[in-house]
């Protein structure tokens, strides 16, 4: 089987879970290629057609698999080869991007949604599935915290609460986790922005608590990889992060009050240990090679 995977590079590479998807299908012997959109907004989506065409007339694929409404949207627009898109959140939770990824739902031979959450917002009833993303788990596995601290030169007795991405994404709502932290003056709040994966999974390992306070969320990555590390969680309620954490003692849901996130915070600091995230992660089967095979099973319907 022949797979196109249709993505953007607008932020500067192809985002990791795309990628370590794509080797997760690889390793189920699908052949995998990829197209990088190249431009922003939906003429720059759409200015890359000439370009897609050349490389499905090359590569000539079974299957076209969009990530993200607008680069369905591009994908959809030659109807020869059936396209499975996939939409991650931001997709759908944007205002303005939304009637696209609703006309590119309409177009798809079928969608997946990373999320029941988002699902239910898209209005899809019909030629859908839900996958998440997996979790790449020989990558973010548990270690020592002593030994990941030595190796990202982080001090040995300090505490640490990972936050889940960049202080400029207004997205991921940093001025909450701030406010909270104004509790923990003991206490460093690391920004999660310029690391190599292979650093993500040592910081998940070498902090006390990982954080997460974005608006809206489709399945977090961050979250699923703290689980599969053991590391304590504090999030509030955004994508499918209550159903993942779910039963997990040290992980934690707070509203969307600082108070409640340092209250939170303080519950997670006090748990004192690393939890059995990984054992969630692992009978939910969210792991990479288990969601590869539901998505070669969506393929399958179409060969």
């Amino acid at each position: 089987m022949k797979v196109l995977i249709v993505c953007s590079t607008n932020s500067g590479s192809i985002a990791p879970f795309i990628l370590e998807q794509g080797e997760a299908l690889v390793g189920l012997n699908v052949m995998v290629e990829y197209f990088t959109i190249q431009g922003k907004g939906i003429a720059g989506y759409l200015g890359n057609y000439k370009r897609l065409l050349a490389k499905i007339n090359e590569f000539n694929p079974d299957i076209i698999h969009a990530h993200y409404g607008l680069s369905g949207l591009l994908a959809n627009l030659q109807r020869k080869v059936p396209i499975i898109t996939t939409y991650h959140g931001s997709d759908i939770n944007n205002f303005f991007i939304f009637p696209f990824s609703g006309l590119c739902m309409m177009l798809s031979a079928h969608n997946i949604f990373v999320s029941e959450k988002i699902r239910q917002k898209s209005g899809q009833f019909h030629k859908h599935s839900v996958i998440p993303c997996g979790v790449d788990t020989e990558r973010f596995t548990p270690i020592g915290k002593e030994v990941a601290r030595n190796k990202l030169s982080l001090n040995a007795t300090k505490k640490y609460i990972l936050f889940a991405g960049s202080f400029q994404d207004t997205v991921k709502n940093a001025s909450l986790a701030l406010d909270a932290i104004v509790s923990f003056p003991d206490m460093e709040l690391l920004e999660l922005k310029g690391y190599s994966r292979e650093q993500v999974a040592l910081l998940l390992n070498a902090v006390d608590v990982a954080l997460m306070t974005s608006y809206t969320e489709g399945s977090p990555q961050f979250v699923k990889e703290a689980m599969a590390c053991n590391c304590p969680i504090v999030s509030v309620p955004a994508g499918d992060v209550p159903e993942v954490t779910k039963n997990t003692d040290g992980c934690f849901i707070s509203t969307y009050e600082p108070a409640d996130v340092a209250e939170k915070l303080r519950m997670a600091f006090d748990f004192g240990k690393r939890t059995e995230g990984r054992k969630q992660i692992l009978e939910l089967r969210l792991d990479s090679e288990s969601i590869a095979k539901r998505i070669l099973e969506v393929y399958n319907l179409f060969l």
